[in-house]
């Protein structure tokens, strides 16, 4: 019989403290109990809420996630780390609006899809798919992984609104409205000079888009306001008749990328009794306004040499150059840490309570900070935040409790609008 944990926030251990930043590997003298960062990861669900996929994941022995694969994520590096659980994401990128492209881009999100489901079909022992919070709980404490999907850039729907609840029962529950780039349903925070995109072309939300948002809303899909512009994301979080999520976004006060959120935006969010997932991905932690346009610059010079038009992650990161620009380019730029990520959680949680920040990755899709560049290695996340003074109730709600909650209030919600 499978080893059953029972982990904080599915049974009350409220009694259950961290007192200061004492010794992470002794038990509590008082009670027995180990509260050592690997006892902990053993009583609460650690939750990643956008954890991206390679397109060939299940289909190619290289991408099996059941193998020791080139991935920041794949089950082994889970169970080693101690990562519970994660949004898979179904994401595509941002192209010419045509009807090619948006064929091409369901097609690409329908394999996504696809390779999740079989993931858990491959491997059911060690890993199950929740569609609701409490299947999420169920697999979680039999001692099994968790896969749920998210989609990353409203784009894959095209201007079909029915394919957002045939999305919805292939086990979407979240929503990204917007990628890089513009598209039919809202402002992007990041417009691609290369598709044409002016600063704003929707003013924030279109017309098409608050039809999509009455749909999630309608279905109890979290509406997704990470990547969207300023106006798109107040406009979204103010319209949505549901809690909104930010999956994967940093704190503009501490690094200056336009794709993290100020403090208005933040405060916005909690007001929707939504939650923020701060993103552990390096150029959001640590923002230098110079290293993105050498970044962008090696990559188109990389897949020129490749004999391509644009840069693709998928086929051109791993090639030498690319390999070696970014050793000088990172040696340039020194990376954010886990100390430097937590400084995001801890002025999120100051700004708008502990009950409105969640935690996230961003793996495989650029995530990722010295000492938790895997999920091999999220134990260290949660030894920061001990070392920080967070009770184990308090690491709970924000590795995963934070998250559910919301996803049970975007359910109610959506029982409330049948």
């Amino acid at each position: 019989m499978m080893h059953q944990k029972i982990k904080l926030g599915m049974v009350s251990l409220a009694a259950l403290a961290i007192t200061g930043c004492g010794d992470q590997n002794s038990s509590d003298s008082n009670n027995g109990i180990d509260m050592s960062v690997e006892a902990i990861h053993e009583r609460v669900v650690t939750l990643d809420t956008h954890v991206d996929i390679h397109e060939d994941m299940t289909f190619d022995p290289i991408y099996d996630p059941g193998t020791d694969t080139p991935q920041q994520v794949d089950l082994g590096k889970m169970e080693t780390g101690g990562l519970d659980s994660a949004f898979f994401i179904v994401y595509v990128g941002q192209t010419e609006r045509t009807p090619d492209g948006y064929a091409l881009a369901e097609e690409r999100a329908r394999r996504k899809f696809s390779a999740i489901h079989r993931m858990t079909e491959f491997y059911p022992d060690r890993i199950g798919f929740a569609n609701t919070p409490d299947e999420f709980e169920e697999i979680a404490s039999s001692g099994r992984k968790v896969a749920t999907i998210g989609i990353e850039n409203g784009y894959v729907i095209g201007k079909d609104l029915e394919r957002i609840e045939e999305f919805y029962n292939l086990g979407a529950r979240y929503m990204t409205l917007a990628h890089n780039g513009h598209n039919d349903i809202c402002d992007s925070a990041t417009p691609l000079a290369r598709l044409g995109d002016s600063e704003e072309e929707h003013g924030g939300v279109s017309e098409f888009g608050y039809k999509v948002i009455d749909e999630m809303n309608r279905l109890g899909m979290m509406v997704d306001i990470s990547h969207t512009s300023i106006k798109c994301m107040m406009q979204a979080t103010e319209y949505s008749k549901a809690p909104v999520i930010a999956s994967h976004s940093g704190v503009w006060e501490i690094a200056k990328h336009r794709r993290n959120l100020n403090d208005e935006q933040l405060k916005a969010v909690a007001a929707s009794g939504g939650v923020v997932q701060i993103v552990g991905l390096d150029g959001f932690v640590k923002y230098y306004p110079a290293k993105g346009p050498e970044v962008d610059a090696l990559r188109q010079a990389v897949a020129t040499a490749a004999g391509d038009a644009e840069w693709d992650g998928d086929k051109h990161s791993s090639l030498d150059q690319y390999v070696k620009g970014m050793e000088a380019i990172d040696a340039k730029y020194p990376a954010g840490t886990v100390e430097d990520f937590i400084d995001h959680v801890d002025y999120a949680v100051n700004l708008i309570g502990i009950d409105h920040v969640g935690l996230v990755s961003d793996f495989d899709g650029g995530g990722g900070v010295v000492g938790w560049n895997s999920a091999a290695e999220t134990m260290n996340v949660t030894a920061e935040m001990v070392k920080r003074g967070y009770t184990e109730e308090e690491i709970a709600k924000i590795w995963s409790g934070n998250t559910l909650a919301l996803w049970r209030r975007v359910d109610e919600a959506a029982k409330a609008l049948q």
